[in-house]
């Protein structure tokens, strides 16, 4: 006898227990189907997870079990992000080895994920924080640095003061560090870099065959990226200037030559070789440059803070009129590494500079005039104008659009000489800069190289990898432990055996991800970057993720995979073919009278936005959605979603309602609703088991009305929700599913009340077959159970997606909405063929449209063909 209700709790871990024993999840790199690799960013193994980390996991998780059914390999991985700052506070705070406490996380996290019932090839999984993973990015190190795509070198970095560590500049956001929050500060330190700039301009030139990647991605990379082109211009300086410094002329990148006519100051770097050099005889501008390295040293800081400046007295002669000469200053918001560390300033056109002008009273002379602007009248005032329009004001300029006085500024310039250099010289500057990658901590890769006095930085012989990390340190003080770990830090050097010491930073956590995808297509731990079956899987066919890596995951890894490709290592270029960024889940947030944040298990809601505490009745502030977040305790896990209503409640919830890619709100109401649903589709195959023919019953030689109807539906249902799948447009699938089961339960309600003949017994039978399929990737468990019942040997996860019978897909009639003055009155069904004559008098006959009107002859009748009838009383 069928059970009246889906027992979750019985089904789920009994479900998973066989999938497992069985390891059909595995994938073979031998296998000669057509490949799929779906994959997920994955988890730092932070401790617990909570039901809003599983949203994106869900979602590979249907596409994957989707892929299946349609016949491909499929590959889809899971590891552990697993070395990282975190670990190492832990260490300090709970007198944990960082080692232990990622080890037992990941062992916590792993039992909580396969709570979800993801069709995960665990065999595959890895840990960053494993020598047997670090080992071979230590070899594509010394492949880098063989290859000049890795160097050392002496820069100013980013110090978070909290984490005492470096940060690349895409770790600093609003001039703090992107895990501590503390305020970053500018240190010069001797750093190992990546050089990503080599390929700067490939990686800009790739973006637009990112065909299957979010625009919104595509250019926040471009922007990063950054290329400009424009003029590198010398100044000269003036005669008493040149004695000063030293020299005749100095040299500024500009992207905006067109503008030179609008100049009133030239801006140089703190770093600047001119800076530095009037400093040494100066103390206050040496003052000033302290106070400017105070900062991080992104561009996001730079760009944000007061603009602060020091005249050094200096001035050069304008390149295009002999008898003006602008002041020289030095500037907190010009950048070394951008261009050549000097600027030139056009206050009326770029808010910086107006600023900067406006703040030392230094002139503002617009020189573009906006389209339909009177020349007389046109003046800048808080703001500087950044438009389109004619160059005025600019002499030989006046007149010509902003492209063609670039243009006519480069050819004026490019045909003088200062000092024998050209006076202007065309160049491409892009924003990108090389990655610096060192960081002064623990728990990281180490870096292979050894230091002698004598012989420099000497790589470490492969042979001696992996460098492991030494377990026995200690963190009872501030500062990297692997600068005390003498026994593991001081050794020979392999290159002439002098006392040397090993390399005491530790690699960016972002060079751990910028290659485990190539990881998981090696199924030999023996070769763990296998180019044979990189060439097979990659590249990753759908990787899902987080918004918030578009910049650092995401470029690094297509430098990656283009550096690893220089060097002879892999043959793929782009590493993710298809990027779906999805939204968070959230959740209300919950107070007592004292401002403790509460779980939500510990709140009755009341409705109408009221709640009290569980256990003592006392009123609870319940705050508005916000990301899932520890801190706030607005956390659901995955165990009490489980127990309570079972891991295809919340599967089928996180998929419903919200498109993918928008936040969605995790509501007591919404999972409520998401468990009715599941136990009516329990009900809808159980009864049609019930009603239906036979499992091994012949389709009948013709169908009668309901039968039909029904079938179409069905097969309807396996054609639209697998376009939905394909498209990830999962909520209008579970949408189509819902449509469905109201089909399916009608066809029931009349299969009890008129019998099951004219073969509504066998589309009873294949409706409930083609349902339990189709909801397989979105509710696994349900499915199993369903084919069950169904009388199915095999398992619902290996079997095949239903085919859809062309034949009733084709529509002869179709449902158009009827609209009276823009409000929706009623629906319609006329045939396909039906011409706008016939559907407006088909309209006109309805009851419901004749009430309406109330015996008025109506205006106008619109007919969109197929869409919509729009009527105008």
């Amino acid at each position: 006898m069928t059970a009246d209700r889906y027992n979750a709790r019985d089904a789920e871990p009994r479900w998973q227990k066989i999938w497992r024993e069985r390891g059909i999840f595995r994938a073979r790199n031998d296998d000669p189907r057509p490949k799929f690799f779906v994959m997920e960013m994955f988890p730092y193994p932070s401790g617990r997870i909570h039901i809003g980390h599983g949203r994106n996991y869900v979602m590979g998780d249907v596409l994957a079990r989707y892929k299946r059914m349609r016949g491909f390999n499929v590959l889809h991985p899971m590891g552990w992000d697993a070395f990282g700052l975190p670990a190492e506070n832990a260490a300090i705070e709970r007198g944990i080895h960082p080692k232990e406490w990622t080890y037992q996380n990941i062992a916590s996290m792993k039992e909580q994920l396969q709570l979800l019932g993801l069709s995960l090839d665990w065999d595959r999984e890895i840990a960053t924080c494993d020598p047997s993973y670090y080992a071979e990015q230590q070899r594509i190190f010394l492949d880098f640095l063989e290859a000049g795509l890795a160097y050392r070198k002496e820069s100013e970095v980013n110090w978070d003061p909290v984490d005492n560590t470096v940060l690349a500049n895409e770790q600093v956001i609003d001039g703090r560090g992107w895990r501590s929050g503390a305020v970053v500060e500018r240190r010069k330190l001797s750093q190992w870099f990546l050089r990503i700039t080599g390929f700067a301009q490939e990686l800009l030139d790739a973006i637009d065959g990112l065909e299957r990647w979010p625009d919104r991605v595509r250019l926040m990379q471009r922007n990063w990226i950054g290329r400009s082109e424009g003029l590198e211009v010398l100044f000269e300086l003036s005669k008493a200037s040149a004695k000063a410094a030293g020299s005749e002329t100095l040299k500024v990148y500009t992207t905006r030559p067109d503008t030179l006519f609008g100049a009133s100051f030239l801006a140089l770097s703190a770093d600047h070789p001119l800076a530095q050099t009037l400093a040494r005889d100066n103390a206050a501008l040496a003052n000033f440059i302290a106070e400017c390295k105070k900062g991080g040293t992104s561009a996001e800081i730079i760009e944000t803070q007061e603009k602060q400046g020091y005249d050094t007295g200096l001035t050069v002669v304008h390149p295009l009129d002999p008898t003006q000469t602008l002041p020289v200053y030095v500037a907190n918001f010009v950048l070394m590494d951008y261009g050549t560390g000097a600027i030139f300033g056009c206050p009326a056109h770029d808010q910086r500079d107006l600023d900067f002008a406006r703040k030392y009273h230094l002139p503002v002379v617009p020189v573009v005039l906006p389209p339909d602007t009177d020349p007389g009248s046109f003046a800048i005032g808080d703001e500087a104008y950044d438009g389109e329009g004619t160059l005025f004001n600019s002499r030989f300029l006046d007149g010509m659009s902003i492209p063609d006085a670039k243009e006519a500024v480069a050819r004026q310039l490019e045909r003088f000489r200062i000092a024998e250099e050209p006076q202007a010289v065309r160049r491409v500057n892009f924003r990108l800069r090389d990655w610096g990658i060192s960081r002064q901590r623990y728990w990281g890769c180490p870096i292979p190289v050894i230091h002698c006095a004598a012989c420099g930085p000497v790589p470490v012989p492969r042979d001696q990898l992996p460098v492991k990390l030494p377990d026995d340190v200690t963190f009872d003080r501030p500062g990297n432990p692997l600068d005390r770990a003498t026994a593991w830090r001081d050794v020979p050097c392999p290159k002439c055996g002098a006392p040397a010491h090993r390399e005491t930073d530790t690699m960016d956590t972002f060079v751990d991800s910028s290659w485990y995808f190539l990881r998981y297509a090696s199924d030999n731990t023996e070769r763990p970057l296998d180019k044979g079956a990189v060439a097979h899987w990659l590249p990753v066919d759908q990787y899902i993720g987080g918004i918030e890596h578009a910049i650092l995951h995401l470029l690094y890894s297509r430098f990656f995979t283009r550096a690893l490709k220089a060097c002879g290592r892999v043959d793929v270029t782009e590493p993710f073919a298809g990027l779906f960024t999805q939204g968070m889940i959230v959740h209300e947030t919950y107070k007592d009278q004292a401002g403790r944040w509460l779980f939500p298990e510990e709140v009755k809601l009341l409705g109408n936005g009221k709640a009290v505490k569980v256990d003592t009745g006392e009123d609870v502030v319940v705050g508005p959605p916000e990301k899932m977040s520890k801190s706030k305790r607005n956390v659901v896990p995955p165990e009490v979603v489980a127990d309570t209503y079972g891991v295809d409640c919340a599967r089928w919830f996180m998929l419903s309602d919200t498109p993918p890619e928008r936040d969605s709100e995790w509501t007591q109401a919404g999972i409520e609703g998401a468990w009715r649903f599941v136990q009516r589709v329990w009900r809808l195959v159980t009864e049609a088991v019930e009603l239906g023919a036979p499992a091994d019953a012949p389709a009948p030689a013709a169908f009668g009305k309901e039968a039909t109807a029904l079938r179409r539906a069905s097969h309807g249902l396996a054609a639209t929700v697998a376009d939905d799948v394909e498209r990830l447009r999962f909520n209008v699938a579970v949408a189509h599913v819902h449509e469905f089961a109201n089909a399916f339960g009608q066809a029931i309600a009349a299969a009890r009340a008129g019998g099951t003949g004219d073969g509504l017994d066998f589309a009873l039978r294949e409706a409930a077959d083609i349902l339990a399929r189709v909801v397989g990737p979105m509710v696994p468990h349900l499915a199993e159970e369903c084919w069950g019942v169904l009388g199915h040997d095999g398992l619902a996860a290996e079997a095949a997606w239903p085919e859809a019978d062309p034949a009733l897909l084709k529509r002869d009639t179709i449902t158009l909405p009827i609209q009276i003055n823009g409000r929706k009155r009623d629906d319609i069904e006329v045939p396909l063929s039906a011409t706008p004559a016939e559907v407006e008098a088909a309209v006109l006959a309805l009851e419901s449209i004749q009430r309406a009107l109330d015996g008025r002859p109506p205006k106008r009748i619109i007919v969109v063909p197929q869409r919509i009838v729009n009527v105008v009383a």
